[in-house]
């Protein structure tokens, strides 16, 4: 049985103070140093609960809580102040129809299904459900901590173990919640150790005209997510970066005769990593969109989402395994973004506008390119949110925080398509058939990597925690 601790005593690093202190005289060597706090990894035994169904998993989460019932579960027979505005659309499944503007949607359909009785009892936007199927309510909904349980993605990265020269697991375009200037719970190793966090990449928002934008008044986000101190710029060749390895590795022995904890035993495997990523093209050229021509990134919308969604699917290419790329927001920091799919305001303006138009774009490229590759039969893709919105419209047109009831939708490989599971009331404010978990969720995803769901992980105390907390998988939409 495999027990997986962490240090109480971490720094953001993932090293103790007192390691900290011990490896300073390494900051000297720049930014390369810093990427192996990015890339630690550890092999492990294969929990696998039964075949696989796909090899990859490619999240879009649309943070601030999408209003699904204007995309996938319209309700055109409530009332005022209740129905959506928007028309729906067949599909080519009959039966199912989406929004208006959400052509591309209609024709993926048969790869598709939409669980449409989500909820939790985690509270308004707390993203930790939604990532490790841990409901219970925080504190602090604006930081994360090494207590908490790990995401789905870090459980898979546990349980794959290393790749040479490439992550399994990486966060586009930024860790969440970097562009309100709070590091939001989630997508984290938690108290398997900053080692099974995902690899997360950096980036610069803009708009178009340089400025920001008025609340609930959106501006087009562009720009493109890097890698963090990826990049060993154009002087630095092989042989400078071998001679950097020679350099590290006679500080690590100075290092260790002073200290022998096992963090930094582990730091040969991360080095090496880190060392790999740099040296080689796969995962590099993934993020180089200049050989990318116009035409194709137009098709993904050509903003920060949809730049990140197409680095997304050239990472799974180059053998990355686990990508989510998070529609964030840019508030704190560049005044952009500021309502994310949080629409307290000028609901159905911002979403015709503006989210679901470039998310359109965005999901059916994805979906297009996928098929076209041979990917899309061995790739999940999951789209979803922290919670929903309130079925009565506010004073504002806006429609408010709802954990009640919402949507989630999966497509691609290993899924049941054209179908609907579960199913809301007539106003989609509460669930009138087959109630699902956040756990169910992270459960299904888990499934479909053939990972038992409910593998024991152990905490920092040596208790063991079911890996999607007593979720289970929704077979009724896998194949």
């Amino acid at each position: 049985m495999l027990t997986m601790l962490g240090s109480r005593r971490k720094t953001c690093s993932g090293a103790t103070r007192r390691e900290t202190l011990q490896v300073g005289a390494l900051s000297a060597l720049g930014s390369l140093c810093s990427l192996p706090n990015l890339l630690a990894q550890e092999q492990v035994p294969s929990l696998l609960a039964t075949p696989a169904r796909v090899k990859n998993v490619i999240v879009l989460y649309l943070l601030g809580g999408a209003a699904t019932q204007d995309m996938v579960d319209m309700k055109p027979l409530a009332p005022s102040g209740i129905r959506t505005e928007f028309k729906p659309i067949a599909t080519n499944v009959p039966g199912i129809d989406v929004c208006e503007y959400l052509p591309g949607m209609t024709k993926w359909m048969h790869r598709t299904a939409i669980v449409r009785s989500v909820h939790h009892n985690g509270g308004c936007h707390n993203t930790l459900p939604s990532y490790t199927g841990y409901e219970e309510t925080l504190t602090d909904i604006l930081s994360t901590k090494d207590t908490y349980p790990p995401s789905m993605g870090s459980v898979f990265d546990l349980v794959s173990g290393p790749q040479e020269g490439r992550p399994n697991y990486v966060h586009l375009p930024n860790y969440l919640g970097w562009g309100l200037a709070v590091r939001k719970p989630g997508p984290y190793g938690g108290f398997l150790g900053q080692k099974y966090d995902p690899l997360c990449t950096e980036c610069s928002p803009y708009s178009d005209d340089g400025k920001g934008d008025v609340v609930y008044h959106p501006k087009v986000v562009r720009g493109v997510p890097v890698l963090p101190g990826g990049s060993a710029g154009p002087e630095m060749t092989l042989d400078r970066l071998d001679r950097r390895r020679g350099l590290l590795s006679q500080l690590d022995e100075q290092i260790r005769s002073v200290d022998n904890g096992r963090r930094l035993d582990q730091f040969d495997r991360v080095q090496q990593m880190a060392f790999g990523l740099l040296s080689s093209s796969g995962v590099r050229e993934a993020f180089d969109l200049s050989t990318v021509d116009t035409a194709s990134r137009e098709r993904y919308g050509n903003t920060l989402f949809g730049n990140s969604t197409l680095i997304g699917r050239r990472l799974l290419e180059a053998g990355v395994r686990f990508v989510n790329v998070t529609w964030d927001g840019y508030s704190a920091r560049f005044m952009l973004n500021q309502e994310v799919w949080d629409t307290h305001a000028r609901n159905f303006p911002i979403l015709k506008d503006y989210l679901l138009p470039y998310f359109n774009l965005a999901w059916t490229a994805l979906m297009e390119d996928l098929a076209a590759t041979g990917l899309l039969d061995e790739t999940l893709v999951v789209v979803m949110s922290e919670m929903g919105r309130t079925p009565k419209l506010n004073a504002d047109g806006g429609r408010d925080h709802w954990t009640n009831c919402y949507s989630v939708m999966f497509s691609g490989g290993g899924i049941r398509g054209g179908t609907v599971y579960g199913s809301s009331d007539d106003h989609a404010a509460y669930i009138r058939s087959n109630p699902v978990s956040s756990g169910d969720i992270c459960a299904t995803v888990l499934a479909s990597l053939g990972i038992n769901p409910d593998m024991p992980v152990y905490d920092q105390n040596k208790r063991p925690v079911k890996a999607a907390h007593g979720g289970q998988p929704i077979d009724a939409i896998l194949t």
